[in-house]
């Protein structure tokens, strides 16, 4: 636009000043014009149906690379404006196939949506390969990122936890790194390892663990994970044989793809954690109160000045950080991912720490026309940790809360404790300072781990039906620990201290190759495989403890060594793509049995019937899948924690327990008892299914019903009287029977154009059932007595008995009197003997539920979203064993110059002495869970390009509905005491990808 001179203006003739203001005038009509053209919207219309000429109501349509969108009306119909001629418009529904289509000159647009079956030709690995979904027999579920839970998320099982139909996964406790107690479809042994087998990238890992970590899968990073799929029948798991007796878990990583541009993602979660609840004990002034009007003269005298919240002292507000930073891409022909992650995780009892430094890195290039694929996958990991000493915990609930936590003066550390009064030591029977366990002892580990494997995958260029696959694979792991306790403290204060160490180094090795012929017949399709598998794993160890003064209490060198070979062979043959059948062949070999018993075979088969195929269904609008599933399978069991349980063994006696000759000592060497013949033990599995999904797949679920019967079981029983040896041996006697029934359904309730809702939810019914125990039939066969408990020398609370759930509760019947109040040391003579002892002991109840659900949701709101996540646990009980240890008022004797803390039970009761096998303390342990609560929102393009930010607000056990007096009903095992409290967590998340 011209600028004008005011002074050469007043120069100019009329006509020209004229031409000289209009001429930018002009300009301007002229640029708005333009724009106006530029910016000229195009009315499109058109109708959106399924290719049965059904419309498709609240389909999707978006202008691609914008926010504008619509969705379709009841009739299929939409009307959309576009900025130009080539603007291309996104056509999408749930449960069909996406489609794109440029403007172009055209005014009206009808689509015809094809049924999604890219979703059932997604592969699924099943093991040695994968499938297509739709064409797998067994029962398998497949979890992948998108699904997983969020958070504070230290260890891999904890995405998935409440995802599952059928998989139980209860944590051990809410130290940093702790691990869980994982289930599927119940235990099926009683002594041999009941933990499914799980492989990474094709590498099994070694069930046992490794020292001075909590838990061995806390290597293995999160957010590198891809998808879970979990094998629980054992058509699907038989593959696998010795080692799938309780199911598999294959855990696949992020993997590059070829054409891939670089992405650098970048991950950050801040978390607060704080205690979700206090054991109820009696406070300072409460106890006070009880002393000082149930107690003597010499007991009120023990009482201090101090009010003190033990527990209070014991826990704090915990933070942590997990960051992790991810490159992904292709170089030509070199699809990459690379990773690095640090987490620090600090836990709500004080002392207690874990952090880890990861790294992984993957490769997967293909040569020869993709001939041969390569997959090359490499995790490190090393992991510092510092345990508290969990005696604090009980140590806090028992505690006096009259003393003060300092002495005042410098003994024993300037902590207070109990004192015998003659020679002003430690008193050997009373609780110690809770603090003074915790900051008194230094109990730190540091530990390595490499998993890695190198997969090659050949298809022949003469054959290329035939594929050769070759997986080598190595899982090596070292630790080095040490605990620490000075001189001079009441902790180890007879022996003068401890200075403690421990290493570990485990190496297991993997050599698998298989072969792979598929090919077409007409209407036939024939899938074989055959392969060969071996697995060694090396393990050795130190134990070294001895006081300050150098004295030694324990030095052990340990090594030992397994090996497992296998040959397998799998059939997959297709009938007019409706007819599936599989079956599977395993021979495994493992050493941990004698020649004669080595060598195991596991068969399964399964059928498949894809229905909604058939000719009577095409004419139905009703499902997109509806598939019918059969499958029997027998799997084995031999992880029986010795590696060499049939070989005579000699155990060196103690240092108290040595013979005296003259000046010296020597150990002597024990016999232990053994089983030359022990052998495999065995599961059956019958499994029926049905998996569906209607037609937009907007409804989709599955529901199973199965039955494992286990026979030779390993397990651990008495010897009858009169042997020398020993009074227990492991043999292979008696059988455990599963049952259940397992539902999952997943939907979308709303789909429209800024608002989606997917809910889902599964639920599992497993009952158990030990059904032999003996050799030889003994109806008058107590059973196995298991279930330690705190309190007194010995003493069990559980049992294994025939025709009983496995870890049944063995207690007396508690007598109540008219007001409903338990009358002390009073049972019910169920036996008719006229004597009241633990003769009359029965079988009540069971620590496992026999009903356990999930129910997840989310909700997108344009760019926000929210989601849940809800466990539950049914009909299964606890034994609180917190309360039947204070909830007396023995606590007060005073006889040995220390005063116990009392749980407000006894108030109830007024119980002088421990009850320990009264029915009473056996309480419904029943609860509903807030797992995870999310509130997410998405930043779009904050970074420029094609960044995506994410920020989110998560909470994780948020709270929990239950009937259980005790601080949480959930345990494994049954059995509640001195367990490390499970914490709120609050925590901030940022994701960012560009």
């Amino acid at each position: 636009m011209t600028n004008l001179d005011t002074h050469s203006t007043s120069r100019v003739a009329n006509k020209e000043r004229f031409f000289f203001v209009l001429r930018p005038t002009l300009l301007l009509a002229a640029f708005v014009l333009a724009l106006s053209s530029a910016f000229a919207q195009i009315t499109l219309s058109g109708t959106v149906t399924s290719e049965d000429k059904q419309a498709l109501i609240g389909a999707t349509v978006v202008v691609k690379g914008s926010g504008t969108g619509m969705v379709t009306d009841i009739d299929g119909k939409y009307t959309i404006e576009v900025p130009d001629r080539n603007a291309i418009l996104v056509f999408s529904y749930t449960g069909f196939a996406e489609q794109e289509i440029t403007v172009g000159s055209q005014t009206q647009i009808d689509i015809v949506l094809q049924v999604d079956i890219q979703r059932l030709n997604e592969l699924v690995v099943v093991g040695y390969g994968s499938q297509k979904k739709r064409d797998v027999t067994g029962s398998v579920t497949n979890i992948s990122d998108k699904d997983f839970i969020k958070g504070n998320i230290a260890t891999p099982e904890q995405l998935v936890n409440g995802k599952i139909a059928g998989v139980q996964i209860t944590s051990n406790g809410g130290a940093p790194g702790a691990g869980s107690r994982i289930r599927i479809r119940g235990g099926s042994s009683l002594n041999a390892n009941n933990d499914p087998l799980i492989v990474i990238d094709g590498v099994p890992l070694d069930n046992t663990g490794v020292s001075g970590a909590a838990n061995p899968l806390s290597f293995i990073n999160p957010n590198d994970i891809e998808n879970f799929t979990i094998l629980k029948d054992a058509s699907a798991a038989a593959i696998y044989g010795s080692r799938a007796s309780n199911g598999v878990i294959l855990i696949t990583t992020k993997k590059g793809k070829a054409g891939d541009k670089m992405r650098i993602s970048f991950s950050s979660v801040l978390s607060s954690s704080t205690r979700s609840g206090v054991i109820d004990v009696l406070g300072a002034a409460e106890f006070r109160d009880t002393v000082n009007s149930r107690g003597t003269a010499a007991q009120k005298a023990l009482l201090g000045n101090a009010n003190t919240d033990w527990q209070d002292q014991i826990y704090q507000t915990a933070f942590s950080h997990d960051n992790n930073l991810s490159l992904t891409g292709a170089l030509k022909n070199l699809p990459y991912r690379a990773s690095v992650g640090f987490m620090d995780q600090n836990g709500i009892l004080k002392t207690s720490n874990m952090n880890r430094l990861s790294g992984s890195i993957g490769i997967n290039p293909s040569f020869f026309d993709k001939h041969l694929k390569v997959d090359v996958n490499l995790k490190g990991t090393s992991i510092n940790n510092r345990f508290a000493n969990q005696g604090a915990i009980g140590s806090a609930v028992n505690f006096d809360p009259t003393q003060p936590i300092r002495s005042g003066n410098e003994a024993l550390g300037g902590y207070f404790e109990f004192l015998d009064p003659a020679t002003k030591n430690p008193n050997t029977l009373a609780p110690r300072n809770p603090l003074a366990l915790l900051n008194q002892r230094n109990d730190e580990s540091t530990v390595g781990r490499i998993i890695g494997n190198v997969v090659l995958d050949y298809k022949f260029h003469f054959l290329p039906e035939l594929r050769a696959n070759l997986n080598v694979g190595l899982d090596r792991s070292n630790s080095e620990g040490n605990i620490n306790v000075p001189l001079g403290v009441a902790q180890f204060f007879d022996r003068g201290g401890q200075v403690a160490t421990y290493t570990q180094n485990k190496n297991n090795k993997t050599l698998e190759f298989y072969l792979n012929y598929v090919r077409e017949f007409g209407i036939h399709r024939v899938d074989l495989m055959g392969g060969y598998s071996y697995q060694d794993f090396l393990r050795e160890s130190t134990d070294l403890d001895k006081n300050i003064q150098g004295e030694v209490y324990n030095d052990v060198f340990f090594k030992t060594q397994n090996t497992l070979v296998s040959f397998y062979t799998r059939v997959n043959y297709a009938l007019k793509e409706k007819y599936l059948l599989t079956f599977t062949l395993r021979r495994d070999g493992s050493s941990r049995f004698s020649p004669d018993n080595r060598w195991g075979t596991f068969p399964s088969a399964a059928f498949a019937w894809k229905i909604n195929e058939e000719g009577f269904m095409q004419g139905s609008n009703l499902f997109s899948n509806l598939k019918l599933r059969l499958g029997y399978g027998v799997t084995g069991q031999q992880d029986v924690g010795s590696d060499y349980p049939y070989l005579s063994r000699y155990t060196p006696s103690e240092p108290t327990a040595q013979y005296q000759f003259g000046n010296d000592f020597f150990a002597t060497l024990r016999p232990e008892g053994y089983d030359a013949n022990i052998k495999w033990e065995q599961t059956e599995t019958l499994n029926a299914g049905l998996d569906w999904a209607n037609r937009n797949g907007r409804i989709s679920g599955a529901i199973d019903v199965y039955s494992r019967k286990t026979k030779d079981l390993l397990s651990v029983i008495p010897v009858p009287a009169g042997s020398n040896l020993t009074n227990q041996i492991l043999t292979n006697v008696g059988n455990i029977e599963n049952s259940g029934v397992e539902f999952t359904l997943n939907t979308r309730l709303i789909e429209k154009e800024k608002l989606s809702w997917d809910f889902g939810f599964n639920v599992t019914f497993n009952q158990n059932e030990v059904t032999n125990l003996t050799k030889v039939p003994n109806p008058n066969y107590q059973g196995v007595l298991v279930g330690g408990i705190s309190g007194g020398v010995g003493n069990t609370l559980q049992i294994h008995t025939v025709g009983f759930p496995t870890f049944s509760y063995f207690v007396q019947k508690q007598v109540y009197d008219e007001g409903g109040k338990p009358v002390e040391g009073l049972y019910a003579d169920l036996n008719g003997d006229g004597q009241v002892n633990l003769d009359d002991r029965y079988r009540y109840q069971q620590a496992d539920p026999r009903l356990f659900l999930g129910i997840n949701s989310q909700i997108n709101i344009e760019d926000f979203s929210l989601s849940f996540v809800l466990r539950g646990n049914f009909d299964n009980y606890v034994y609180n064993n917190v309360v039947s240890n204070n909830g007396t008022y023995r606590g007060l004797t005073g006889t040995n110059n220390f005063l116990l803390n009392l749980s407000p039970n006894v108030l109830e009761t007024g119980f002088l002495n421990n009850q320990y096998f009264s029915d009473y303390y056996i309480e419904n342990g029943s609860f509903l869970r807030l797992d995870n609560l999310t509130l997410g929102y998405n930043l779009k393009g904050l970074l420029g390009g094609t960044s995506n930010t994410q920020i989110s607000l998560i909470g994780q056990n948020l709270f929990t509905i239950t009937k259980y007096s005790g601080l949480d009903p959930e345990i494994a095992g049954g059995i509640d005491n001195n367990v490390y409290p499970r914490p709120r967590i609050l925590s901030f998340g940022l994701n960012v990808s560009f």
